[in-house]
């Protein structure tokens, strides 16, 4: 008998797989995150230069994670309020369920372009690999 993809929790459908099964980072387990649940938005002030790059680079990582299917909204942070509500540390900023995996202590909230600091050196969004190893640790597996 094959198990029906549609379970259901608390009247809604169940996403993700079931212990035991085998997904894009490897197998599920009861201490495993389902990926495919992960908030992923990102923050940019208007006309930002770095947004398409940053854009591009999640996008890549998501693919390249195996997470395809896994979308992300972009949000224009407008005045310094809305900034200070969003933890906002410049743009463009990412936020994976709400979390700045690229924060650095001590950074105020402000609308300022981000720099980011990358293997190749400065950068206005995160390198392929730290937005990988973002990916990897939120959804709590080994790159």
């Amino acid at each position: 008998m094959i198990p029906a993809p549609h379970r259901m929790k608390g009247g809604a459908p169940l996403r993700g797989a079931l212990p035991g099964q085998v997904g894009p980072f490897g197998p599920y387990g009861a201490n495993m995150r389902d990926p495919g649940d992960m908030e992923i938005e990102v923050l940019v002030v208007p006309d930002c230069p770095h947004q398409q790059l940053a854009e591009e680079r999640l996008r890549q990582a998501l693919d390249d994670a195996g997470l395809d299917t896994t979308g992300f909204t972009t949000r224009v942070v407008a005045d310094q309020a809305e900034a200070e509500r969003s933890a906002f540390t410049g743009s463009p900023t990412i936020l994976i369920d709400g979390r700045d995996p690229f924060a650095e202590p001590g950074t105020t909230p402000s609308l300022s372009c981000r720099i980011y600091r990358t293997p190749q050196g400065p950068a206005g969004a995160p390198g392929l690999d730290q937005l990988r190893q973002a990916l990897h640790e939120v959804a709590g597996t080994a790159a």
